[in-house]
Order: structure tokens, then sequence, then C-alpha cells
């Protein structure tokens, strides 16, 4: 994984573009009732009253609605433009959670079709910005530099979502803590949907086919191997909640995850400031080996300060990968299908996250708190084989979206974009 000299610029360069930095803010912003979903419907229902056993039926139900509506409203936008979908989309998302927060748990065929109508209309705004970032920022370099920053982003998302809920919380009350986050979501689309690049964007034109973005092998593959790094990441926040209770020590919880987000935040910045040479398929399977080999160590389950630091150490190629697959994805993606798939790594990643959460409560329960990270370990490793396996089709772009992948992201007739398309297309 040789480099190259530092890429010119660097995230500051990034975020001077013209409409840069309004669009990730919005795009953040407008993920944040995602982001903080699953912890505002825990501490919704029990400030209800409800049990632990509602709160995660909920959350189950607003996960598979968000994994069914991202690739669905993915193809959309693809197909009608930004505004005409993700500015719905997320109104009415919102209007979900409001319908939650003022009919409560009462009814729980309401409330269950509440976070249903709430995550089946999560606005695509991830793959809607990775769309944006070529006919934004024009060189290549600067578009890889954009993936790796929006990797980074995503950690700081995370940790300071939940922080703020926590803050709404006090100043309010749960309830109108969701109604809040959910029209801070509304208020962040419409900041991506009003700017110029996401008006005029279009998609290239794409074949009638049912299964649109799913229809590349290349992209099936990666899918498949993000699905088990998405399941090693949800097993360490289980098995994470396992080894705070053996100490007696709930905190722990929080730092190990912090320790995490900070590992991922350090390795994106490192990752983003540098010009990486080759093919990014090859790249993203030593990230994804090196990924696995740094979940390894977890099973030691040492002394909280230790553990602290391994923590660290297992997020530092987190964002990395992130960053690389998003490049990969843009390579394979057929043509007039951008947005559908990056919707589709989203999905596929969030229900691995989800079946690891699940796989690693009975492994913790059988064999105890290390068998819980040795869930995260295998999950890295047969991402790894996953990649190995299927080199040779993700080492060969498909040759026939190269005439259409000048027009994938333009905005008008960008010229530096159609160039980083090219360039895109071996």
């Amino acid at each position: 994984m040789a480099t190259e000299a530092p890429a010119r610029g660097g995230y500051l360069d990034i975020l001077r573009a013209p409409h840069a930095a309004r669009l990730l803010a919005g795009t953040l912003v407008g993920r944040l009732p995602n982001a903080v979903g699953p912890v505002a419907l825990t501490l919704f229902v029990r400030d209800q009253g409800g049990s632990y056993t509602l709160a995660g039926g909920l959350i189950a139900a607003y996960g598979v609605a968000t994994a069914l509506g991202q690739p669905l409203l993915g193809r959309a936008v693809d197909l009608k433009g930004q505004p005409r979908v993700q500015l719905p989309a997320a109104v009415l998302s919102a209007l979900g959670a409001a319908l939650l927060a003022l009919t409560g748990i009462g009814h729980l065929g309401l409330a269950y079709a509440a976070v249903v109508l709430a995550g089946l209309f999560t606005p695509p705004l991830e793959g809607g910005l990775r769309a944006l970032w070529p006919s934004v920022l024009g060189r290549e370099d600067r578009v890889h530099r954009a993936y790796a920053l929006d990797a980074v982003a995503q950690e700081v998302m995370f940790t300071v979502g939940p922080l703020l809920l926590t803050l709404l919380i006090a100043m309010w009350s749960p309830a109108a803590a969701l109604v809040a986050v959910n029209a801070l979501g509304v208020l962040g689309a419409l900041a991506v949907v009003l700017s110029e690049p996401s008006r005029t964007w279009r998609s290239a034109p794409r074949e009638a086919h049912w299964l649109g973005a799913l229809r590349s092998p290349g992209l099936l593959a990666l899918l498949g191997s993000f699905f088990f790094v998405g399941l090693a990441l949800g097993s360490i926040t289980v098995a994470a909640v396992a080894y705070a209770d053996d100490r007696g020590a709930p905190a722990v919880y929080g730092w190990l995850m912090a320790a995490l987000g900070l590992g991922a935040l350090l390795g994106g910045v490192a990752y983003g400031a540098r010009q990486w040479a080759g093919a990014p398929e090859r790249r993203l399977r030593v990230l994804v080996l090196l990924l696995a080999v740094c979940y390894l160590p977890l099973v030691l389950v040492p002394g909280p300060a230790a553990m602290t630091g391994l923590s660290v150490l297992s997020g530092v190629f987190l964002a990395p990968a992130l960053a690389c697959a998003f490049l990969v994805v843009d390579r394979h993606a057929p043509r007039g299908t951008v947005t559908e798939a990056f919707s589709w790594l989203v999905t596929t990643f969030g229900v691995g996250s989800a079946l690891g959460s699940a796989a690693a409560g009975p492994a913790v329960e059988l064999a105890g708190t290390a068998s819980g990270f040795a869930v995260a370990g295998a999950g890295g490793l047969v991402a790894f084989v996953v990649l190995l396996a299927t080199a040779r089709v993700l080492d060969a772009p498909k040759a026939p979206d190269a005439p259409a992948a000048k027009a994938r992201h333009t905005v008008g007739a960008d010229a530096p974009a159609a160039a980083h398309a090219e360039k895109n297309t071996p």
C-alpha cells in the first residue's frame, strides 16, 4: 500500500470549496435522528414506563425499516433528483417520530407504525452527499480526501449526537428531545437540497433493470464483505457492555466506545492526509485485514486502562476502510445508480451491525465476555476472506460503465468531474 507525496491541501482545502462545508454540515445534521435513534427510543420508552424488551422491539422495527428504505429511496434519488426525494422523506420521517412522541406507547400498534414510518423514510443523505462530491470538488485527489473526511465526520457525529440528545432531555424531556432531534434533521436535509449542487445534480441515464445497483458483481462482493465488518462492530458494542458489567463500572462502557471512536478519528485523519497510490480495491483488502488484526487483541480483556488502549487500536483502521470502500462503490456502481449503491452499503453495514449485536449476546452468556470480542475478530477475518475470494471481480470494474461515467456525477457540463469519472474507470 505505497503512498505518493502528501495530497495538496488537506481537509481545509475541501471545506473551502464552494458549497462543501454546507453540504457536509447539512448532511451530518440531517442524519442526526438516525445516529441517536436507538438511544432516543430507549430513553423515551423507559420514561413512558415501558420495558427494555419493548424498547428493543421498537429499535429493531426502526432498524429494519431503515434498512429497507435506504436503497429504495436511493434509487428514487437517482431517478428523480435529490430535492424531490430527500426533503419529503425527511419530513415524513420526522412526522413518524412526532407521532410516537405525541401518542406514547399506550397503543403498541400505533407506536410500531410510527417508528416504521420514521425508519422507512429516513432520507439517504449519506449516499446523496457522496454522489455530489465529484461535481463539487472536481479533482480526483480532493474527492478521495472528501470520502475520508466523510468517514471522520461520521465518528464525530456518533459521539456528539448522544451528548446533544442528553442535553435536550435534561432541558426538556425525552419526548421533546425526540421531536427536536428530528426537527433538526429536517433542517439539515433542507440545507442540503436548497444548495445549488443538490438542485442541479442529475444522475446518468440508467439501464432499466429490477436489480438496479445490485446487478454489479463487484458491488455485491463489497457488500458481502462489509456485512461482516458491520457484524464485527455490532458485536463490540454488546461485548463492551458485558466487559463494563464484569467490572461493576458502567462508565467503562462509555470510555471504550469513546476510545473506539477516537481511534477511528485518528485513523481517518491520517488516511485522508495522504494521496494513496494504486487501485482502491487492493488497498481495501489490506485495510480490512489490518482492521481484523486490530480486533483480535480485544479477546485478552485486560484491565480498563489497557482495554481502553486496545479499543483505540481497534478503531484506527475503521474510517480508512470506510473511506476506501466509498471509492470502490463509486467504481463499481452501474451507470445511473450511484446513490442507490451507496445506500446499499449503508443498509448492509447496518444489518450486519444489528446481527453482530444479536450474535454477541449469546456468545457472552455461553462463554464469557472474551467470546463476545472473539465474534468481532471472526467477523473482521471473514470480511477479509470475502474480499480475497472475490478479488477477480473487485479488481475489474465493469467496462460498460466507462462511457457513462462522465455523466454520473456532473452538474451541467463540469469538466473536472468528468475527468474524475474517467480516472475512476480503468
